[in-house]
């Protein structure tokens, strides 16, 4: 629980008045005074006790089944290898037996410390020195376009 949820407590303990003013001092509904103090009442210490709302309540497997299951996939990329989320995907569906949405994925993959790192695209039949002879005379061309713009070049910026 909360520190508002003590503060409802220690209030209605220590300092006994309407719930109304309580839930004013303390900037909540009447409705959660009256909750938190009928819930302190029940159960005592063990109301103030609780988890929480938080945590994975709703999951394929276990982060223990999860690390396992990405082993293989570690293993590839140390060796090079490129794994895709659609990849993990169809083996994942086939481990849980049925279907899961890419997000699910991405969420797992993010849980266990991988980023959505994509090499930078270049083309297979690009040719580093017909880009080097295309960049040298780029200026030239450009001028006899446009001749009154001005080039601003990585090294002026």
């Amino acid at each position: 629980m909360g520190s508002r949820t003590l503060g409802i407590i220690y209030l209605a303990l220590m300092r006994p008045r309407k719930a109304e003013e309580i839930a004013r001092d303390m900037g909540v509904s009447v409705t959660t005074v009256r909750r938190v103090i009928s819930r302190y009442n029940r159960l005592g210490l063990a109301a103030i006790e609780t988890p929480g709302k938080g945590g994975r309540r709703h999951e394929y497997m276990s982060l223990e089944q999860e690390r396992n299951f990405l082993q293989p996939f570690f293993a590839r990329a140390a060796r090079g290898e490129i794994a895709t989320g659609e990849d993990i995907q169809r083996a994942f569906e086939a481990e849980v037996k049925h279907a899961v949405h890419l997000t699910s994925i991405y969420r797992l993959l993010d849980r266990h410390g991988w980023r959505k790192l994509v090499p930078r695209p270049r083309h297979p039949k690009a040719n580093p020195e017909e880009q080097a002879a295309f960049k040298k005379t780029l200026r030239r061309r450009f001028k006899r376009h446009w001749p009154h713009a001005i080039l601003v070049t990585e090294d002026q910026c």
